[in-house]
């Protein structure tokens, strides 16, 4: 009888589907209405709005406070407002920082603060320990100078990691472009403006701007709503408010004409373009949801107009993404891709040339429907989430938005037709009153960009957005050639009788990629054993191992294992001397000496280095040292060729030989920083680390 049923069903859907006329698209359903739930609210004596969402499925709480404080320019302590609210957290007037971290773990909470933020997550059962915690930091925090010193070396590591980043530097300078340098979006934490912040500094942002009347509340979990009162009252009641200061600035002056702006990143091999324009579109504006529509047919996703060009048909990039972003002082327009250097102008005449079609209104009824169902997926997913209730609860008083903003997001995002999407296109993608912006190797793509200025000029910029000299790669003088920069590094790191003299070597690096712990384990033994892991969970989960013993390898880890081939065994015996160079000079090798450029901030020789086997890569050694700085390999991957580098830096004595203990790996999108912890030359192995069983 079941089966019968099941068959009656199949047949009536086949009936029903073969009376549908699938030449025309089905008409749109109404909007469903948006039920958001019961939001209830509260403030304070001292001013602190509370939203509370309550939500009984699992016995745990949030408490996540955000600050409405007006952005301010910080001169030459840029940096200063991120380090005070760092230091907010590293201790109270009656906990040491380790003792506030103790607290935080016995009750398995998650606790953190910002410039302008707090946030605290626990069992409902330790919300009370979970809040004495927070109003302590709130209104107690120590500010110790010795605190201060530790962030501040962490926050100029992270500089100094990110220096020669090219992301990074386009980022400082398209805020520098977009905004100038004297409004608060256009400031850029440098080394120096992180030294200038003084412990009075950060002590007067807190006093100033952290108090209770500008703070927003928001409490998800399972709570009742008296409850939250009484224990909000208990630990922030005596919280002072305090009148706080407020800022106001003009709309950034747009350019007349699109501006081309370069930055010289010597040696590299791809380019970071960027299109980009300021707009003045205030969150929850009328424009707010026809933009998103907008953006998310021209960048906002995989299936995106840049997206399918610059990245499906002509494989220029791993990814192009734009984002029309709303702000309360000044928003922006930002369209950007990472692309090969052979391939910069061409990806810009697409960027652009999709730009343009959306300004002209050619976008099509799928593109636009695509897009709108799922912006609406989205957001009816965004509602399984309490916290995104309060967040809604909290934009609206923040932003002036309509109360009903949220509750009649669906019905307007249907109404969104394609004279708004190229109406918004028009008002908010302005690329004529922007700028383009380019972080390249001058040498091989300046000329290329010049080609698509009107004037055949652009500007040059250095990597904090200050004007700059085009520059080019320096000769080298007469007795500088190919085979000394080889010599000269061989000695650099401990001579030729050094390195031939090398029969076993051990490494160990250890990483972090997204919160995950990561070691590689190199070991080599001469002339014909090599052995390289890569592992997570301190060795549990083995994600790649490949082992070569005489003429056969080995490739195993999470997806299979097969034999390597002779070829692939052939190119990794190569690799196994950690000294590669000494080989450099033989017949499989050509060497030609490019000239002298900058990478690190140092000059460099440019090394071209090609094997007869057809593969190529360029080196890069310091003039002054003659220690290898950087090391580019262009790789076949799903999008064609692209760059691998690896960074060189920290060289020890091993032994007798100088190894680089910081290796920075470079693939596509992703960076790497590799750290050794452990490395041996010419110690015992164990004879079954190169094992094929």
């Amino acid at each position: 009888m079941k089966r019968i049923i099941i068959i009656a069903f199949v047949l009536m859907g086949f009936t029903v589907n073969a009376q549908v006329d699938r030449s025309k698209m089905p008409e749109a359903g109404p909007a469903p209405k948006i039920e958001l739930g019961e939001i209830q609210s509260f403030t304070m004596d001292n001013g602190m709005k509370v939203f509370v969402v309550e939500n009984h499925k699992l016995p745990r709480v949030t408490y996540s406070m955000v600050l409405d404080i007006d952005p301010f320019t910080e001169g030459d302590k840029v940096g200063m407002a991120d380090l005070a609210g760092d230091l907010i957290s590293k201790g109270t007037n009656s906990k040491t920082k380790d003792e506030l971290n103790f607290e935080v773990d016995f009750i398995g909470a998650s606790f953190g603060t910002s410039a302008t933020s707090m946030f605290g997550r626990s069992l409902t059962k330790h919300q009370n320990k979970l809040l004495e915690i927070m109003s302590d930091v709130a209104m107690n925090p120590a500010m110790k100078q010795e605190e201060l010193d530790k962030l501040k070396k962490q926050y100029i590591s992270g500089i100094q990691t990110e220096k020669d980043d090219p992301d990074a530097i386009s980022r400082n300078v398209r805020r520098v472009l977009l905004y100038g340098k004297d409004h608060p979006y256009g400031e850029i934490t440098t080394e120096e403006s992180l030294e200038n912040v003084t412990l009075e500094d950060v002590n007067n942002y807190y006093q100033t701007y952290w108090r209770p009347n500008v703070a927003y509340m928001a409490v998800v979990g399972d709570v009742k709503m008296k409850e939250v009162k009484s224990m909000l009252e208990k630990y922030f009641g005596k919280w002072e408010k305090k009148e706080v200061p407020t800022h106001e600035y003009e709309m950034p002056k747009q350019s007349e004409g699109m501006q081309i702006a370069f930055v010289n990143k010597p040696g590299a091999v791809q380019s970071v373009i960027t299109v980009a324009n300021t707009i003045d579109l205030k969150p929850g504006g009328e424009d707010a949801v026809a933009s998103a529509v907008t953006n998310g047919i021209l960048g906002g996703g995989f299936v995106s107009k840049l997206n399918l060009n610059l990245r499906e048909a002509h494989s220029y990039t791993y990814g192009a993404r734009s984002s029309i972003s709303s702000d309360e002082l000044v928003g922006n327009f930002n369209a950007s891709a990472k692309v090969r250097n052979e391939v910069t102008d061409s990806a810009l005449v697409e960027m652009m040339k999709e730009i343009n079609a959306m300004r002209d209104g050619s976008v099509t009824e799928d593109e636009l429907n695509t897009i709108k169902n799922y912006r609406t997926g989205i957001f009816a997913y965004s509602l399984e989430n309490p916290q995104t209730k309060a967040n809604f609860a909290i934009n609206i008083q923040r932003y002036n938005m309509p109360e009903d903003y949220y509750a009649t997001y669906l019905k307007r995002l249907s109404e969104v037709g394609l004279d708004d999407v190229k109406s918004i296109s028009q008002k908010y993608i302005q690329p004529d009153k922007g700028f383009m912006l380019v972080v390249g190797n001058q040498e091989e793509v300046a000329e290329k960009v010049k080609a698509l200025s009107p004037n055949g000029k652009i500007s040059f910029y250095d990597s904090y957005g200050n004007p700059a000299e085009e520059t080019s790669m320096k000769a080298v003088s007469g007795d500088v050639t190919a085979e000394s920069v080889v010599n000269n590094y061989i000695e650099a790191v401990g001579g030729k009788e050094a390195i031939e003299g090398i029969k076993t070597v051990k490494m160990v690096y250890g990483a972090e990629m997204g919160g995950q712990k990561m070691e590689m384990k190199v070991v080599s033994q001469s002339p014909d054993k090599y052995l390289q892991e890569m592992s997570m969970g301190g060795g549990a989960m083995i994600v790649q191992k490949q082992v070569v013993n005489g003429d056969k390898g080995k490739q195993s880890g999470m997806q299979g294992a097969k034999d390597l081939s002779e070829e692939e065994v052939k190119d990794l015996l190569e690799e196994m001397n950690p000294i590669p160079e000494i080989n450099f000079l033989g017949e499989d090798y050509e060497l030609e000496l490019k000239g002298i450029d900058k990478k690190n901030d140092q000059d460099v020789y440019v090394l071209k280095i090609m094997k007869s086997n057809g593969d190529e890569q360029t080196n890069y050694y310091s003039t002054e040292t003659g220690l290898l700085v950087s090391s580019v390999k262009m790789v076949d991957t799903p999008q064609g060729k692209m760059p691998d580098e690896t960074g060189f830096g920290d060289y020890k004595d091993v032994n007798g030989v100088k190894i680089p203990h910081n290796i920075i790996v470079s693939a596509g999108p992703r960076k790497l920083t590799f750290v050794l912890t452990e490395a041996e030359v010419n110690g015992k192995l164990d004879k079954g680390l190169f094992s094929l069983d």
